[in-house]
């Protein structure tokens, strides 16, 4: 029996592996990629970025610039995040199968979370740079529709599972529903939705960068800014300052992780 179960899997990973290698071999012919070209250009990408992507005594006169954009950077990220998590709370509360009020309220949640959440962040920014141009405004906007869908699903997902013991414990006990949320839905929730806040906080300073080029905004325009103009000591130091950033952030972010959960 186990070497029937054993050669079945087997079977079903080599036709995986088939089809993948398929897809992939047909990818290459439809798109004219050359594979060889493409590897031995690694090598050259390196020496390049050794020789030229580095930062120059030059650059440094420009830190103070580069850091007041980052810092907008980092706090319009924050910004856009929180609002979308207090926001997307009470869609996750209508929408979670143990706290919905009616099932019409469940699914305009879900519904919202699923729109919001995969519209691409890239055409948020710019259908929303139509209407509002180019301004922080809109990059805020793009984080915030992004960060609203994603957290609402999340939030969804982890009252779902975080919470039924307690809430049938409250329940039992003729609680009204205000009562349910705050006494049993909330506390049990809140240290998991913090840690996908913090979450969503990382990767919308990355995001942030890409919003940025397209919104002509915060760091991301700086580095768009100098790398058009062939100044690539200085592009590489925004380049850096945001690994660095990211880097701290995630750091941070892990230390209330472990603290809260």
């Amino acid at each position: 029996m186990q070497a029937d179960i054993f050669a079945k899997r087997r079977n079903e990973g080599l036709i995986f592996f088939a089809l993948l290698a398929v897809l992939t071999v047909g990818s290459i012919i439809i798109t004219r990629y050359d594979v060889l070209k493409g590897f031995t250009s690694i090598a050259k990408a390196l020496v390049w970025g050794i020789s030229n992507f580095y930062p120059d005594a030059a650059s440094m006169l420009k830190l103070a610039d580069i850091l007041l954009k980052l810092r907008e950077t980092v706090l319009m990220s924050i910004a856009s995040t929180t609002v979308a998590a207090v926001l997307a709370i009470p869609l996750a509360l209508a929408g979670s199968r143990t706290t919905r009020i009616n099932g019409l309220f469940s699914i305009v949640s879900r519904g919202i979370a699923s729109l919001f959440r995969n519209i691409p962040l890239v055409a948020w920014a710019m259908v929303l740079m139509l209407a509002f141009s180019q301004n922080p405004l809109t990059g805020f906007l793009a984080l915030f529709f992004g960060s609203l869908g994603f957290l609402t699903r999340a939030f969804m997902e982890t009252i779902d599972e975080v919470s039924n013991n307690s809430v049938e414990a409250v329940q039992a006990t003729g609680a009204a529903y205000l009562h349910v949320i705050f006494q049993a839905v909330i506390p049990s929730s809140l240290p998991q939705m913090i840690s996908w806040l913090l979450y969503m906080i990382e990767t919308n300073i990355r995001n942030a960068t890409l919003v940025g080029i397209l919104t002509g905004t915060g760091i991301g325009f700086s580095f768009d800014l100098y790398y058009k103009r062939l100044d690539y000591h200085t592009a590489s130091l925004v380049v850096i300052l945001i690994v660095i950033t990211v880097i701290a952030i995630e750091f941070i972010s892990n230390k209330i992780r472990r603290v809260i959960l």
